[in-house]
């Protein structure tokens, strides 16, 4: 049997489904849904649902409540620091390892996603920007040949996505401008620790802008 073949299990594609609803804002901070709601917007039964909301819960991206219903947590500035301090720790290292692993091919895909950014930016398109954005920090991510630390930075998004895709939404894409050319000029220069400090930067620069929010009260 080839990999084509093969099916890739309904509590896995259930699990992935409600994991994009959570990090790309379907579900906001906050919002809560009923476990029934989500079989309905998923077209699954009650099993895979509840083992997707088990292992999302686990990884701090869900929150249980009573009567069969969950939320996406709140952020507050204490959570904000320690997602801020992880992330700008682990990320730039991730980035660090995967200069060594740089292929042509994976520069011209880089390249690729990173060019719907700026055009999504342009026209304000939040979905776009979100999907090519998450695309481009993990197709280098995934290059360094370090799971457990791509694990940990997937969970921290997790964390921190819907938040910023409330921020994104409010002030419109042009608030997070596309700091990927730093990066893509030390991946193409092969300097490790200058892109490390691009993706230093690009965090930040998102951090920031969903400190501001938190201190405005607009999550």
């Amino acid at each position: 049997m080839t990999a084509a073949d093969r099916k890739i299990p309904t509590h896995e594609v259930t699990y992935a489904r409600l994991r994009d609803m959570i990090l790309y804002g379907a579900l906001q901070p906050g919002q809560p849904v009923t476990i029934q709601g989500l079989i309905n917007d998923l077209g699954v039964g009650m099993t895979p649902v509840r083992e997707a909301i088990r292992r999302l819960a686990a990884e701090g991206a869900l929150l249980p409540q009573g009567n069969r219903r969950v939320t996406v947590p709140r952020l507050t500035t204490a959570l904000l620091d320690q997602i801020a301090f992880a992330r700008m720790t682990i990320e730039p290292k991730l980035a660090e390892l995967a200069c060594a692993h740089v292929t042509p091919a994976l520069l011209a895909r880089l390249r690729d996603l990173d060019s719907p950014i700026y055009a999504a930016i342009k026209s304000h398109d939040v979905q776009a920007y979100l999907l090519h954005n998450h695309a481009f920090h993990f197709a280098l991510y995934e290059a360094s040949q370090a799971p457990v630390l791509v694990d940990m930075a997937r969970s921290l998004w997790l964390r921190f996505g819907p938040s910023l895709r409330v921020v994104v939404a409010r002030e419109g894409a042009l608030a997070l401008p596309d700091l990927h050319v730093e990066a893509l000029a030390a991946v193409e220069r092969g300097d490790a620790a200058e892109l490390a400090a691009a993706m230093e930067h690009d965090i930040a620069q998102g951090v920031d802008q969903v400190r501001l929010a938190l201190g405005r009260g607009e999550i």
